[in-house]
């Protein structure tokens, strides 16, 4: 298997960061732990695992500035050392027994794996209609917008190769929040790489607290529609010249 490494961003997870971090390592793959400045041990519990482990590594930043950013910096640390590189919750929503399951998908030739919800055999485990109504159709949104077949726009359980991750540029990338996961996608498509969709079943967190709110939803739809606006406006000037 070639050699990957997990990126994991964590802001105040000491519920599940070690258990996270341990199953993951059971699979073979390095982890690099980028925490936010949590404030209720989970730095501490990484350095731990750290200081026993020589595949797991922690980047201590400051301030929680948005989950794009936290990947972005993550990916800049490790995308010259290993061949493959993942992301994922560590709220054990994405499981890490599907690890495997996506870097199978990069072995098999893929640039981009995504797990996903939104294919057959994907699922949202006990979600209400509400919840699966509002991720289903924020999903629709952003394929309506940005184009592309990618059915899960928003997942953030992914795989890419190094060279990928390179062209993909996720430094470069404007959102800082979740939308960040659909800017990765659609970009990804937009430079012909070539994506594949695993099923996964995503399931609630058990322990801790959500980080999702208004603003970070409000963030998302704003720059989906800009982003959205500008596709058609590149397209109205092609046709132009």
């Amino acid at each position: 298997m070639p050699k990957s490494c997990i990126v994991l961003p964590t802001f105040n997870e000491v519920d599940n960061v070690e258990i996270v971090v341990r199953a993951v390592r059971a699979y073979g793959c390095d982890v690099l732990v980028v925490d936010d400045g949590s404030h209720d041990g989970t730095a501490a519990i990484a350095d731990r695992l750290a200081a026993n482990d020589t595949g797991v590594r922690v980047l201590h930043r400051p301030l929680k500035t948005g989950l794009g950013d936290a990947y972005g910096a993550g990916f800049a640390l490790v995308v010259d050392d290993y061949a493959v590189i993942g992301q994922m919750d560590a709220d054990l929503s994405h499981n890490p027994v599907d690890v495997p399951r996506l870097l199978a998908v990069i072995g098999d030739g893929a640039d981009v794996a995504i797990g996903s919800r939104y294919v057959p055999g994907g699922g949202v485990g006990d979600w209400s209609l509400m919840r699966r109504m509002l991720s289903s159709g924020g999903n629709r949104y952003a394929r309506f917008m940005l184009g592309g077949d990618v059915r899960d726009m928003t997942g953030g359980f992914r795989a890419f190769t190094s060279a990928a991750l390179r062209a993909l540029d996720p430094a470069g990338c404007t959102a800082a929040g979740y939308a960040f996961q659909v800017e990765m996608a659609a970009r990804a498509q937009r430079l012909g790489l070539e994506v594949r969709e695993v099923p996964i079943i995503f399931r609630d967190r058990v322990r801790g607290v959500s980080k999702m709110d208004g603003k970070i939803a409000r963030e998302a739809i704003v720059l989906i529609t800009k982003w959205g606006a500008q596709r058609v406006w590149r397209k109205l000037r092609r046709g132009n010249h």
